[in-house]
């Protein structure tokens, strides 16, 4: 059986008579009395009682006629909508991204939408990893741009890039030197803590690590801003990335110095719910990041490597 028996059929189911049917569908009569025997062989049952006058159908032809019709109109549902999804994509996109990502990428992303997906409405909600991926959890974003997530078969998830962490603070507490800074000696430093949320482990991708930073923090906050204007002032040092303390960096305000003995990173991933149906406007959306974030890294933007 395929759609064009299919097609045949609920024509002379519709129109009652081979000739009517082979008029609507532009086919010789013998031609649908061959496909209609077929059919029938196939199913091992009458379709339609022959009368003189016409074709009247079985109980079999009246069941397969409801699943014909759905078929019939599933394939042209279908069809209709791969052909035009290129076309003009519309629909409302909602976006988390954490604090970096949207340094980096966020206007961009934006500007893209609007000039090229004008039908495309899009809702950017920027906050910590953690809270990030809160948001999403709750369905409150589709789409998340996230540090290290947990593994939940709830998530699907895609690597976009890896960082590499430094120390950033004050010349007066990290050391003037550009030398790289051993581990160690960050534990006894007045280490600042961002808080992450649902996810701590935001921060870099070794948990066993970021247990000894905890333990030693001095402070924790749950505001970029208020770290930045607090390592200004001298208040203590931070983990994190070049990107997250950019402009403090370029002002002179702070230093930075890589981590060494061991070297930490973190990984930044695309995720969504694992449970629910993509869109062509989502669709649209994920694919912009994914090649927004990699021309970023391209460009010398984003200091990171690309995942593979």
């Amino acid at each position: 059986m395929d759609s064009r028996q299919l097609r045949y059929f609920a024509a002379i189911y519709e129109q009652g008579t081979l000739s009517s049917a082979g008029a609507t569908c532009r086919v010789a009569v013998s031609a649908l009395s061959h496909h209609l025997s077929n059919l029938e062989a196939e199913f091992g049952v009458e379709l339609f009682v022959r009368k003189p006058r016409g074709l009247s159908p079985t109980a079999a032809g009246e069941r397969l006629y409801g699943h014909a019709k759905a078929i019939l109109k599933a394939m042209s549902s279908a069809e209709k909508d791969i052909r035009e999804a290129g076309d003009d994509v519309s629909g409302d996109v909602s976006v988390g991204m954490a604090f970096s990502a949207v340094k980096a990428i966020g206007v961009d992303l934006c500007r893209r939408i609007v000039d090229d997906y004008p039908r495309v409405r899009l809702s950017l909600t920027e906050s910590l990893s953690g809270s990030t991926l809160l948001h999403l959890m709750a369905s409150e974003v589709d789409l998340a741009l996230v540090y290290n997530p947990p593994a939940d078969p709830r998530l699907k998830i895609e690597p976009v890039l890896e960082e590499q962490m430094v120390l950033v603070g004050s010349r007066a507490i990290i050391g003037d030197s550009d030398e790289p800074v051993r581990f160690s000696e960050i534990l006894d430093l007045p280490l600042i803590l961002l808080r992450q949320g649902m996810s701590v482990r935001a921060l870099m991708d070794d948990t066993s690590l970021l247990k000894k930073i905890e333990g030693r923090a001095k402070l924790q906050m749950n505001s970029v801003h208020a770290i930045g204007a607090s390592l200004a002032a001298g208040l203590g040092c931070a983990i994190g990335t070049r990107l997250f303390m950019y402009e403090h960096i370029e002002s002179g305000q702070i230093h930075y110095r890589r981590i060494i003995e061991p070297e930490l990173s973190r990984t930044l991933y695309v995720c969504e719910l694992a449970d629910r149906s993509a869109t062509y406007a989502l669709e649209t959306v994920r694919t912009l990041m994914v090649d927004l974030v990699r021309a970023a890294v391209i460009d010398g933007r984003w200091e990171a490597r690309i995942a593979r």
